[in-house]
């Protein structure tokens, strides 16, 4: 079961590491780095059907480009 509750001794410390790990880096850098960083962690929790929990609570809210209630102009 996914954790959502914050669990974290010192939230703020690593707020402040993720910060500084994307620091000086390009965005495609900056992505690498977090898909690296989403494959370690996968990895270490080891559990599909919590990541699956993840995958879905990290969407929510999120609406697929294209499908949004932007105007677009058409030329």
């Amino acid at each position: 079961m996914l954790n959502t509750e914050l669990n974290l001794a010192a939230p703020d410390d690593v707020y402040e590491a993720l910060v500084a790990l994307h620091r000086d880096l390009t965005p495609e850098q900056s992505r690498l780095v977090n898909a690296k960083l989403i494959l370690l962690l996968a990895n270490h929790v080891g559990d599909a059907a919590v990541l699956r929990q993840a995958m879905a609570k990290a969407r929510e809210g999120i609406t697929p480009a294209g499908q949004d209630s932007t105007l677009r102009t058409t030329a």
